[in-house]
């Protein structure tokens, strides 16, 4: 995994107030909480017994879709890595 990668997922993850990755017809909204060398892992609930976690592979990023609610727009806002 390149360095510069790693590094535009940190700045995607500091992005706005939450996050949203839409893939193969699935959209997880929530907050990144971990980026290792293979794959991102978002928290997508508001609390432990309604949320789930779930790791996205890099390899997989290329077919899809970031985003991040901009507090200043109030909307969504897409993310290009």
């Amino acid at each position: 995994m390149s360095e510069a990668l790693i590094n535009r997922l940190v700045e995607f993850a500091e992005s706005g107030n939450q996050q949203k990755i839409s893939l193969n017809g699935q959209s997880h909204q929530g907050w990144i909480m971990e980026i290792t060398e293979e794959a991102l892992l978002i928290s997508t609930g508001y609390a432990d017994k309604s949320g789930k976690d779930v790791w996205i592979q890099f390899a997989d990023l290329g077919q899809a879709t970031l985003s991040y609610w901009d507090n200043k727009s109030d909307q969504w806002t897409e993310f290009k890595i």
